[in-house]
């Protein structure tokens, strides 16, 4: 089979796109539309925004198919990804995405893009998807996880961080005690 090169590489460039699309499309949906991302915002300058692929349960995917936006069962997604708004930078690990956003801004930095460790060799100079970023990101993982995982200067105090997290909880109760009391049984 011969393969056309500018075909394979607009389909290359495509591919990138799309999944910079996603990306980004994901961590502005988790600053901006997750309820808890919104209330952390409310308290601190900044926040994490952790990325991690898990896999959709048979259940879900069947709902999923269901609603006929996919031909075939398998061609529902097998995995989604679930972003977490955090305070504290997590730890590192494989198959993951960490971004530190300034709070109420579209300013977002990336932390580290950490594909699954099957994939590595597939970002590595030379080869048609290197990714210099991956790269620095594994390069970190494997050498110096210490200083990919250490915290930001300006980062909170751990007191400060289990204050705002009280101060949430409370609010999230008294939002729940009042819903009780005012919506009809």
């Amino acid at each position: 089979m011969k393969i056309e090169k500018l075909e394979a590489h607009d389909r290359l460039i495509h591919l990138h796109k799309d999944q910079a699309l996603n990306v980004a499309q994901g961590a502005e949906d988790c600053l901006k539309k997750n309820d808890l991302s919104l209330r952390l915002q409310q308290h601190s300058p900044y926040i994490y925004l952790f990325a991690h692929p898990r896999t959709i349960d048979v259940d879900e995917r069947m709902k999923m198919f269901l609603t006929g936006k996919y031909e075939t069962f398998e061609k529902t997604p097998s995995k989604k990804m679930v972003w977490q708004p955090r305070l504290r930078k997590p730890k590192a690990q494989t198959n993951s995405f960490l971004f530190r956003a300034v709070s109420n801004a579209d300013q977002i930095e990336t932390c580290w893009l950490i594909p699954p460790r099957e994939t590595w060799s597939q970002y590595e100079k030379g080869k048609v998807t290197e990714n210099e970023l991956v790269l620095w990101s594994i390069a970190q993982f494997q050498f110096h996880r210490d200083d990919l995982e250490k915290s930001c200067p300006d980062d909170l105090t751990e007191d400060q961080i289990k204050n705002i997290y009280l101060i949430i909880g409370r609010d999230m109760d008294e939002e729940k005690r009042m819903k009780k009391i005012y919506d009809p049984i």
